[in-house]
């Protein structure tokens, strides 16, 4: 849903941007075409890049239109003219570190030699006019048009991201304690699937940031943004431990099955408050820690007497408490369960 509405809002604003920027410059009896290209790559996903990118784009495209004009007053409407014409945009906005104009520019300087047939200096400055229309008005209709706001879309996807993770931890377990590990090749799957998540929702708190400068409410909301980002630390620690949990070999597992019951039961618990946060009980969560801790030091005594020979190598009882324990505590300092009522407040307004 997020990514729908996210692309949804963009085709709408670049819909819009192309309709204002053809009329504009029918209206001054010049060539759209140059402004609607400049228009579609200026609807940038925050307006703080459409700004800076526009800010690069305008000089890189003054350049390929002034090479255009050049080679074609030089050699006329030849094949070396786009050559030439290319090339020459693509060095000297590289060379002027125009990274973001290049392409545009490019395009911009290939299409110019067809269309231009006299008047080569009113016809440069007349595609000054129209990158300048592009380039207003699109960043006018994506500041003033569906104005980027991904607070919400974050928070819901810190909260479905957590969730997914609660269960993934449930279901590893479940295979290891009583399965074994056949099972564990869609876990690993979703992991990556996780990893992408994170990465993503990273971006949106990046975009956001951007915002900041331009609208206040952005600014107001700091605090928001700050959980978001201990949330996706804590996210993306949970996936490397998970991970890590997941290349543990598990054929010479030698809990009882109380000792399952055990780590099943806190294993649960701790599902359950990635999925419902909401719910989130510190004392309990604590006591169930306090229950994997002693039973962690206590598998810790058998090390040397299951595996004499080889004291360094940890038996895998071991390896996988460690995370365990090292999951909990990432929770307990990481996860804050205000996100669940953050979101739902996001929800309502």
């Amino acid at each position: 849903m997020r990514s729908l509405r996210f692309n949804g809002s963009r085709i709408v604003k670049t819909g819009l941007a192309i309709f204002l920027t053809a009329t504009i410059c029918v209206w001054f009896n010049w060539p759209p075409v140059f402004a609607v290209i400049t228009a579609i790559v200026t609807v940038e996903p925050t307006v703080s890049d459409s700004i800076k990118k526009g800010l690069v784009r305008f000089p890189a495209s003054a350049i390929g239109s002034a090479f255009a004009v050049l080679f074609i007053t030089l050699f006329g409407n030849s094949p070396i003219t786009y050559t030439l014409a290319a090339v020459a945009t693509i060095l000297v906005c590289y060379r002027l570190k125009l990274h973001a104009g290049l392409l545009v520019a490019t395009l911009t300087s290939v299409a110019m030699v067809e269309v231009i047939h006299d008047h080569f200096l009113f016809s440069f400055f007349i595609r000054l006019g129209t990158t300048t229309i592009g380039l207003v008005v699109s960043t006018a209709v994506n500041m003033l048009v569906f104005p980027p706001n991904y607070s919400t879309d974050i928070l819901k996807s810190i909260h479905s991201i957590s969730g997914r993770a609660g269960s993934m931890l449930e279901h590893t377990f479940r295979t290891i304690l009583y399965e074994g590990d056949d099972n564990l090749q869609e876990d690993k799957k979703v992991v990556k699937q996780l990893t992408t998540e994170i990465r993503k929702t990273e971006k949106l708190v990046h975009y956001q940031r951007d915002e900041a400068s331009l609208y206040p409410w952005v600014r107001n909301r700091e605090a928001e943004l700050q959980m978001a980002e201990r949330q996706l630390l804590f996210l993306d620690n949970f996936e490397y431990h998970l991970n890590a949990l997941l290349r543990v070999s598990f054929e010479e597992i030698k809990w009882t099955k109380e000792e399952r019951d055990l780590i099943m039961q806190a294993v649960t618990a701790l599902a359950d408050d990635l999925r419902h946060s909401i719910n989130f009980d510190h004392k309990k969560h604590q006591d169930q820690l306090k229950s994997i801790t002693d039973l962690f030091w206590e598998n810790s005594k058998r090390v040397p007497a299951n595996d004499a020979p080889n004291t360094s190598l940890f038996p895998p009882e071991f390896a996988i408490l460690y995370e365990l324990i090292t999951i909990y505590d990432l929770v307990d300092k990481f996860f804050d369960p205000n996100s669940v009522k953050a979101v739902q407040e996001a929800i309502k307004s």
